[in-house]
């Protein structure tokens, strides 16, 4: 740990004659990456024409459509057991985890590459995080700038009605997210010291090779885990700590060459101190931020929503209407449809994968325990906090002095906070604030899917862990202090490149997840009887 701490020491000094010459290699590392940015995006956001004038990636419709089946295929599991996912994050069946050798039968042992590997055992509950920790650890990735500044430019696109759209998306996405985490748990890999290593990588190679498959799992898994790793780096790294140093000292007006440096060196070390403890640390520190950010935000939006209940009906059946029967809006119902739908995926990532990493991490006996934990990300990142941002824009935008719907908006996050200035003066440093918590809590958990995906490709050995984290804690300052447009680029393919694999291994792998669900849900009547 100490060297870790001197080699971030060690950093800054070469970091700080870099920034003296910092357009000259921003531009040419965006030279670089430009081709390569425009290739891999050409690909992976390849878009259908749905009607004249609106079309859709079709990673979107890969998304939307999994979550569909999913949600028939486990007969609306996202809303049937949303109880019982309340329950166990309350620690209601936590008898279960302390006697899950009697309640349940012993999973069955694989056997990948002539070695045999353990995965999750009923006799004990392995793991690292509690629920409640693997939670927080995963909503801390997916709520962020998407909930802030997404959905502002989602309504100056589609209006209101893509509020609609949005929450029947993010239900939907509670159905895919369930399947994902289960499997994240079923098959992880735990080492002798308790280190749990999961994901989509894990399941696709495990899982594919049960089913026969062992060539076609592996080639999707290293696929999965190559895209996962230059993703971490770039939207889950320099997109965050570029925006955060953009909109603090844009707030603050503390301007000058080297303050996005300093900014950024600043939030290296505070992200450093954390990685450095592995998902243990960073779960204490998820569970402690996300619910203070997600209550400030979303009591900040009730309060708004109060002082205008007069306007909150009004909004309500704006939302409605133009759902089904939109104005100035290209592409009518359809277009409003496929904005709302493409915000709410992009938003809660349901399918990409990345949330599997975190769950796999959790202390629990069975894998479907932390599959139902799991869909209440969707539901509290979309459902809630994207809706409750949707409602203050529209009711505060009531003479359309802001927004004009139809007419799309880039600054979504100036847009977002005056809606909420407008009513509470002075939330500009409380929304500035939110925004560098919603970088920093998603720059630890990347750090940690990165790392996980990382160790995959290259090995469970200290000089693996080191190598990476290091090499995050240089990009968090790189984004800081320069605008590496043609790399974030690039990153936000590759994480929406591995919908690809991951969608691929969760139809696949389905059945496994009813299997282990219904072992759960007789383990959860036998606690009961007792």
């Amino acid at each position: 740990m100490k060297k870790m701490y001197s080699t971030l020491a060690l950093l800054c000094a070469p970091l700080l004659l870099l920034a003296q010459e910092s357009q000259g290699w921003d531009e040419r590392i965006n030279n670089f990456f430009a081709p390569i940015s425009n290739a891999v995006a050409s690909v992976v956001f390849y878009s259908v024409q749905v009607t004249e004038g609106v079309s859709a990636p079709i990673v979107v419709f890969i998304l939307i459509g999994g979550a569909i089946y999913f949600t028939f295929y486990f007969r609306f599991v996202n809303l049937r057991k949303f109880g019982v996912s309340l329950n166990i994050v309350r620690g209601k069946y936590k008898g279960l985890e302390k006697n899950g050798g009697k309640a349940a039968e012993k999973a069955a042992v694989l056997v990948a590459d002539g070695d045999i590997v353990g995965t999750i055992r009923d006799e004990s509950a392995q793991g690292e995080v509690s629920h409640f920790q693997a939670l927080s650890s995963a909503l801390s990735a997916t709520v962020g700038l998407g909930n802030i500044a997404g959905v502002a430019i989602a309504m100056s696109i589609g209006g209101p009605g893509a509020t609609f759209w949005m929450i029947i998306a993010g239900l939907l996405g509670m159905s895919s997210k369930f399947v994902e985490c289960t499997l994240g748990v079923k098959y992880r890999d735990i080492g002798p010291d308790g280190t749990v290593y999961g994901g989509p990588m894990y399941y696709l190679k495990k899982g594919l090779a049960e089913k026969g498959w062992p060539g076609i799992g592996k080639f999707l898994a290293i696929f999965f885990a190559i895209m996962c790793v230059g993703g971490s780096i770039g939207g889950g790294n320099m997109f965050q700590a570029n925006q955060a140093a953009q909109q603090f000292l844009g707030t603050f007006n503390l301007g000058g060459d080297s303050s996005g440096l300093i900014f950024g060196i600043i939030i290296m070390i505070l992200v450093g101190v954390v990685i450095i403890g592995g998902i243990k640390r960073i779960g204490k520190v998820a569970e402690k931020i996300v619910p203070f950010m997600a209550v400030l935000y979303v009591a900040a939006a009730l309060i708004i929503l109060f002082v205008k209940i007069a306007d909150v009906p009004a909004a309500l059946g704006l939302i409605m209407t133009e759902a089904f029967n939109p104005t100035a809006i290209t592409g009518g119902i359809i277009g409003v449809l496929i904005t709302g739908f493409r915000r709410a995926a992009f938003s809660n990532e349901a399918g990409v994968g990345s949330a599997a990493i975190a769950h796999s991490a959790v202390r629990t006996s069975y894998p479907a325990s932390e599959g139902l934990v799991s869909l209440l990300e969707p539901f509290i990142d979309t459902v809630v906090i994207c809706t409750m941002t949707a409602l203050v824009i529209v009711v505060t935008n009531v003479d359309g002095n802001f927004i004009q719907y139809g007419n799309a908006v880039s600054d979504g996050v100036g847009i977002t906070s005056f809606a909420f200035e407008s009513t509470i003066p002075g939330f500009k440093y409380i929304l500035t604030i939110a925004v560098v918590l919603f970088a920093f809590s998603t720059m630890l958990s990347w750090s940690y899917y990165g790392l996980q995906a990382w160790k995959f490709l290259f090995g469970r050995s200290n000089i693996s862990d080191y190598s990476y984290k290091i090499m995050f804690c240089i990009f968090i300052v790189v984004g800081s202090s320069a605008s590496l447009q043609a790399v974030v680029d690039f990153s936000d393919a590759m994480i929406f490149a591995m919908v690809f694999p991951n969608v691929i291994g969760l139809l696949i792998l389905s059945p496994v997840v009813k299997a282990e669900v219904s072992k759960y849900l007789k383990a959860i009547k036998a606690l009961k009887k007792t």
